[in-house]
């Protein structure tokens, strides 16, 4: 059998290497010093665990693809990583599945990896534990095209002997796993938005939309899990804020399962590693019926978002 082509072992990888994450997120949450530190001020937090877990994460791939380029949130030197947080497993489900045809010839110098070691810091510190994923997003020609987000809280409020965390990934041109699909219910409208980031521009981008009911959690990658779970229709945050780790690995899930994510102009992310870190236009994602969002964000709100 011919070896895996290095998009499925980068993924492979990266599973393996997000499960380890979740247990290292765990793991300081249980010790009970979350080390914060305030990084622009009180809605822009990081933690002991984003340091490890980034410092983890990226090491461990480094060191198996040294070539890849990869941009995490948190600005760490890697120099001091311990062995204990070097992960070198991979997924052997992932390596069985073929690798869609326009990626097999992908060389490691061409891909982008995007990681946010913990979305929904301040969730985590507020003990919004099941708001809190790890994110790692993979890029080839400026587009997202892999990705895993974890969710080490997956389960924590099913009491004990439950099996907790989940581990979902996809990749476009094979799907998405880890999860069932399921769509928002027909007809209704339902906006999953920011919950600690709100401002008068996203609360009236929302009420222009006329949903049925608004969803406030944390994390980008909480909320694309929304989404394809089928607790909401659409994921809309009228604001800059989100940063292309935040929206990498969502976007190559919901794009593998057919959804679409955008900022608010309708332009589609960029994750080219030259490109600006900040989503300045927002977002807007839905599993299903874009347009019909699309279509009803006010030009006033348009207007207020630059790209």
């Amino acid at each position: 059998m011919a070896s895996p082509a290095l998009l499925m072992r980068v993924v492979a990888s990266a599973y393996s290497v997000a499960e380890k994450a979740a247990t290292i997120v765990r793991n300081v949450m249980s010790a009970g010093d979350l080390g914060i530190v305030e990084k622009t001020g009180a809605n822009d937090l990081q933690t002991k665990a984003d340091r490890l877990v980034q410092m983890s994460i990226c090491a461990s791939l480094a060191r198996k693809f040294p070539k890849v380029t990869i941009i995490g949130e948190e600005e760490l030197s890697t120099d001091e990583v311990t062995e204990e947080l070097i992960e070198d497993g991979h997924c052997e489900e992932i390596l069985k599945k073929t690798c869609p045809a326009q990626y097999t010839g992908i060389k490691e110098e061409e891909l982008v990896i995007w990681v946010d070691p913990l979305d929904g810091t301040k969730e985590y510190t507020e003990g919004l534990l099941d708001h809190v994923t790890v994110l790692i997003g993979i890029a080839y020609g400026g587009k997202a095209i892999a990705g895993v987000i974890n969710q080490p809280y997956y389960n924590y409020e099913a009491g004990a002997g439950a099996e907790l965390g989940r581990t979902i990934w996809g990749v476009l041109g094979i799907g998405a796993f880890g999860f069932q699909l399921m769509e928002a219910p027909a007809g209704k409208h339902i906006i999953v938005t920011t919950r600690s980031h709100s401002s008068t521009l996203v609360n009236d981008c929302i009420s222009a939309l006329n949903p049925d009911s608004v969803i406030r959690v944390g994390g980008a990658g909480n909320k694309i899990i929304q989404l394809i779970e089928g607790k909401a229709s659409a994921y809309v945050f009228a604001s800059p804020g989100c940063k292309k780790w935040d929206t990498c690995a969502p976007e190559a899930i919901l794009h593998a399962v057919g959804g679409k994510i955008t900022d608010i102009h309708g332009n589609s992310f960029q994750y080219n590693k030259e490109v600006k870190h900040m989503n300045s236009a927002g977002v807007l994602a839905t599993l299903r019926n874009y347009d019909y969002y699309a279509s009803r964000i006010p030009n006033s709100v348009k207007q207020s978002l630059v790209p």
